[in-house]
């Protein structure tokens, strides 16, 4: 096999970054693919044609994990990567032990010594003693040191191929979805956008081709957070305001966002784009009172004084199949519930997060507690009593019934419906009620009251559980 031994080193003016431009265009194409958690796959296109055989490169690419190294094109194998990353102090000192370096004590002093040791400690000054500790803060020659990660490969290559493609996991930068949903004063329609941000917390970028990837993805090995140190010389590019919205496709059981224009990251600047232009639907607001039986285990005896309970303030967005806000799949993220007061100025009333949701299901949030109906609950009844075991050999089972009084009062000006719901695992019923109890499942039952303005409404029931 013919081998041939290529030296191909890339400029280190950016972190991650892109070499200059030239008439023929741009040397080196990076695309960025964006996890919330801070990973990212780095896909960079260099121009460098590989030969049948084994190839020799030798890249600056900082926050690189060698580990993560390998080529999209599969006529090519990443057979070996050797990474030394930027020089920290004692690297560089190490690298000088034998030279003769210029310590600076203070402004205008300095001193010369010579490294022999740097663990422990150990000095040679000009006129032969030995100082045991850093005799300042050393000045090293450019030589000695490494101001970026150095990436030696070796790519074998299975045919000759046109250029050299590369693909690797880094860390450093994560996204985060929100939503503002603006509610109409009617209360029954809403209109919705989301935003995607993009933040960096090291990677350094001019222009990279950006793809947000939402969904659950494990991590299953765990790396030390990445140094970027380089700095490019002079401003950062910034891409002009797209024009269109990314574009979304299903990617095994992830959903992928590529952005329509190229982006410029730089640590600690968020940059937003937007996810989908604005959409109406139509918005439901439910009160709901949480029940007061625990999920699992013994249902207890409390005093007799009343419990203030809350009221809780739910909304649910409709995402039918066939509109515009239905057909898309959404992000994770937080949704922001705005609405607008009697001068027409918005307000924030309220905030949730929200799962990745596919297309067509509807999104429900609780957005907080009321402020103008409010509630209380007391135990009214309490009994507990031995239950014979079904048959012999079991043991005897314990039976509790329970009476609760919930009172909800309504400052309104408009009559309100208001759910209590009460869920419990395992053997359970409603006894009795002032109010029917509707069954939503095997373990949710939902007494729904009518609250006219300005008055109260007075749910009693019974409840009974076997354990």
């Amino acid at each position: 096999m013919k081998t041939s031994a290529i030296s191909y080193r890339l400029s280190a003016v950016a972190v991650l970054g892109v070499l200059a431009l030239t008439p023929a265009g741009l040397w080196c194409q990076t695309s960025l693919s964006i996890y919330s958690d801070g990973r990212v796959v780095v896909r960079r296109t260099l121009p460098q044609a590989l030969q049948k055989g084994r190839n020799l490169l030798t890249l600056q690419i900082d926050g690189l994990d060698p580990a993560t190294l390998f080529s999209p094109d599969t006529a090519v194998t990443v057979a070996g990567a050797t990474v030394r990353y930027p020089s920290p102090l004692n690297d560089a000192l190490s690298r000088a032990v034998g030279q003769t370096l210029s310590f600076v004590r203070a402004k205008g002093d300095t001193i010369r010594a010579t490294v022999v040791r740097v663990d422990p400690p150990q000095y040679k000054l000009g006129d032969g003693r030995l100082l045991l500790s850093q005799p300042g803060e050393p000045l090293f020659p450019v030589e000695l040191v490494r101001s970026s990660a150095e990436a030696s490969l070796a790519l074998d290559a299975s045919r000759n191929r046109p250029n050299t493609q590369l693909a690797y996991v880094a860390q450093g930068v994560n996204w985060e979805a929100t939503y503002q949903a603006i509610i109409g004063t009617s209360g029954t329609l809403a209109t919705i956008g989301g935003a995607a941000t993009v933040t960096s917390q090291a990677l350094r970028m001019d222009s990279a081709d950006i793809q947000l990837v939402a969904g659950t993805i494990n991590r299953a090995r765990q790396v030390a957070q990445p140094r970027f140190d380089m700095v490019q010389e002079g401003a950062l590019a910034r891409a002009a305001a797209p024009a269109a919205m990314p574009t979304e496709q299903a990617v095994g059981e992830t959903h992928v966002y590529s952005l329509p224009a190229r982006l410029a990251l730089e640590p600690g600047v968020p940059v937003t784009t937007a996810l989908f232009p604005r959409a109406t639907t139509a918005v439901t607001q439910e009160f709901v009172i949480p029940g007061v039986l625990p999920w699992r285990g013994w249902m207890g005896q409390v005093g007799s004084d009343a419990n203030q309970v809350p009221v809780q303030v739910w909304y649910t967005f409709k995402r039918g199949r066939g509109t515009p806000f239905g057909d898309r799949p959404l992000p994770g993220g937080t949704v922001q519930l705005y609405q607008a007061d009697s001068d027409g100025r918005v307000q924030l009333v309220g905030e949730a997060t929200i799962d990745h949701t596919p297309a067509g299901k509807d999104v429900r949030v609780q957005s907080g507690d009321a402020f103008d109906v409010t509630a209380e609950r007391i135990q009214t009844d309490y009994t507990q009593e031995p239950v014979p075991p079904a048959r012999r050999g079991l043991p005897t089972r314990q039976r509790v019934t329970a009476s609760y009084r919930v009172t909800i009062t309504n400052a309104k000006t408009e009559a309100v419906t208001v759910d209590v719901r009460e869920s419990h695992f395992g053997t359970w019923r409603i006894t009795d009620s002032s109010v029917p109890a509707e069954k939503l499942s095997s373990t949710e039952s939902r007494f729904r009251l009518s609250v006219p303005a300005g008055g109260q409404a007075v749910l009693t029931y019974t409840v009974q559980v076997e354990s």
